[in-house]
């Protein structure tokens, strides 16, 4: 683990330094803590399918039929 030094203001440390003691706690620990939320949120974001929001690609190419088999299409390999 390295040591660094960081300047906040007064009270944000009072803030960490009370919380930490309600909690039987240091404040660099909630610090250290706060760095790895920070981290995993904005850093190291992984995107879900669910963060993406959908693209419109314009409609069909021609209207969908109870008689159209839509996963035989989507499997059928055009490779041959």
């Amino acid at each position: 683990m390295r040591t660094i030094t960081i300047n906040v203001s007064d009270p944000v440390y009072q803030d960490f330094r009370a919380f930490a003691r309600k909690r039987d706690r240091k404040a660099s620990e909630l610090i250290r803590e706060a760095m790895e939320m920070y981290r995993q949120v904005h850093i190291q974001r992984r995107t879900s399918l669910r963060d993406i929001r959908p693209t419109s690609v314009g409609g069909p190419i021609r209207p969908v039929t109870g008689a159209d088999d839509l996963l035989g299409e989507m499997l059928d390999d055009a490779r041959d």
